[in-house]
């Protein structure tokens, strides 16, 4: 049996071998509960501590900073409610760009409904980042909260979260951002960039799931309300056993992924290249969806007019692609970020992400793009059997 050439790492990753070592101490001699008073205890409360700085160091923020969770959906939710219980009621509008994580708008539209809100859509250009022209035109003093990610994990699109932030506090607003996606593959600087809140999960960067963080000042984590009470872990705003495991391996990615990020960059942008150049030789009617330049450098989403997403996937079993995020499941619904873009559902639904990683080899890539070739002219010709008045394929083009 052939093996499958996976290229969805913008889904989940595999747990890196040495996160792995790193994490196993903690299923046997190192077992203890982080908030026990005694000698076993403490020494994994330092464990804890030190995944804490590491996690810290790779986004560019101070480790007490640092709130561990199960992950950024619950992080977010944190975040957003959190901000929104807090904040007068004359000033609880939240602003969102249109192509945010699900996580973040479905938490977005429940904290307003929680807490007597509203929330208000930022629109984004033609090649998926953020109108900040756009968001400038809605900020006013009603607004409390703006969520505009770092970079979008269908179209790798990297939005210019500095002077969306600048825009944000001008307005006397905070700022949520995001770094889900961003973390490992670009640099984060969250305090050079005075970002106030922000998200991120283990399993995006090669650790374990079940392990994310919210990032915020020591001053706003105290004007937050948890979600989650109890003991009080977490300073109080997320209460559960600390898992130790967990959290250890999110440190050890996260120190791996910062020491490793220009190689890891530089290789996977040579092979996201090499993928689209390869595809668009061997095929007409293939477009870039998202930035020509300001993308992630492992992200590639490409529109193959005329062949049905889902009958391609369908048609190479032995590639592991995806028609949009793993939150979308699965829905037949065309990608809300891609129609935002301005995509008709038609051509939406003819777009299909390809998101390399760190274990992606040149040889994978030439063998998935040979896979990808035949299914998409399998899938045309299928199309044009039953439909012969189609018109031709349009000639390959590039979406700005």
């Amino acid at each position: 049996m052939t093996a499958m050439i996976y290229c969805d790492y913008n889904a989940t990753t595999p747990v890196d071998p040495r996160v792995l070592e790193a994490m196993l101490p903690l299923f046997s001699e190192d077992f203890a509960n982080a908030s026990s008073g005694h000698t076993a205890g403490r020494a994994v409360a330092r464990l804890v501590e030190q995944a804490r700085g590491q996690v810290a160091a790779l986004v560019g923020a101070g480790r007490r900073n640092v709130v561990f969770t199960s992950g950024a959906t619950e992080a977010a939710n944190l975040a957003i409610r959190g901000v929104l219980a807090g904040a007068e009621p004359g000033r609880r509008r939240i602003l969102v760009a249109a192509t945010e994580h699900k996580a973040v708008l479905a938490a977005a539209q429940d904290a307003a409904r929680i807490h007597g809100g509203s929330v208000g859509l930022i629109r984004v250009l033609r090649n998926g980042t953020p109108d900040l022209d756009h968001l400038a035109s809605l900020l006013s003093r009603n607004v409390v909260l703006v969520a505009v990610m770092a970079a979008n994990s269908e179209t790798g699109a990297i939005a210019d979260v500095r002077r969306a932030c600048q825009l944000t506090h001008s307005a006397g607003a905070l700022y949520l951002c995001d770094v889900t996606q961003a973390a490992g593959k670009i640099p984060v600087a969250l305090e050079a960039q005075e970002i106030d809140l922000a998200v991120l999960s283990a399993h995006k960067i090669y650790g374990p799931k079940g392990v994310g963080a919210l990032v915020a000042s020591r001053p706003l984590q105290n004007r937050m309300t948890p979600l989650i009470v109890g003991g009080g872990q977490e300073r109080g705003l997320r209460s559960g056993t600390v898992n130790s495991a967990g959290i250890v391996g999110f440190g050890r990615a996260a120190a791996i992924a910062a020491a490793e990020l220009a190689t890891d960059a530089d290789r996977l942008r040579h092979l996201t290249a090499l993928l689209h150049r390869l595809l668009a030789e061997k095929l007409t009617g293939v477009e870039l969806n998202g930035p020509t330049v300001t993308r992630l450098p492992n992200t590639l989403n490409l529109r193959f007019a005329g062949a049905d997403a889902d009958a391609v996937m369908t048609s190479t079993p032995q590639v592991a692609v995806s028609a949009g995020s793993a939150c979308k499941g699965s829905s037949t619904e065309p990608s809300h970020v891609l129609t935002a873009m301005g995509l008709d559902s038609t051509a939406a639904l003819e777009s299909l992400r390809f998101s390399l990683g760190r274990p992606t080899t040149e040889d994978e890539v030439h063998t998935a793009a040979d896979h990808v070739v035949t299914a998409v002219d399998h899938v045309r010709s299928l199309h044009h059997r039953s439909r012969p008045s189609s018109r031709a394929h349009t000639p390959t083009r590039t979406r700005a």
